[in-house]
């Protein structure tokens, strides 16, 4: 099933970036796929990258593509999700996961990290 622990979350102010890391244990990175989450206060949880296992093939919500991207070190059995150019709208709680994805998104999820958060001060 696998636990998962995020790091990386901080305050920063707009155009700045962070690297959230998603350590991994009970399972290989490369043999599950990785998620992203966020949610903000008020909003639901929504999907924001994942990554495939085997391939490494991966996918960023549309909204996303071209600030942040997702990647992983097999050797560190962790996963990224870096940003860039961050906006206040960024603000929000992180969450990685593992699990099985399929098309535009994650649609089981097997276990949750406990959130790292960022917030985006103009």
């Amino acid at each position: 099933r696998g636990q998962l622990v995020e790091s990386g979350g901080g305050s920063v102010q707009v155009g700045g970036s962070l690297r959230l890391s998603c350590v991994i244990s009970g399972v290989r990175v490369s043999h599950t796929c990785m998620a992203w989450f966020r949610q903000a206060p008020g909003k639901e949880r929504e999907g924001v990258a994942h990554i495939y296992p085997a391939t490494g093939a991966t996918y960023v919500t549309d909204s996303l593509k071209g600030r942040f991207a997702i990647d992983r070190d097999n050797d560190k059995n962790t996963a990224y999700l870096q940003m860039n150019s961050l906006k206040p709208d960024d603000t929000a709680m992180y969450y990685c996961a593992a699990g099985v994805c399929s098309g535009y998104k994650m649609s089981k999820v097997d276990a949750w990290g406990q959130g790292t958060q960022v917030s985006v001060s103009s």
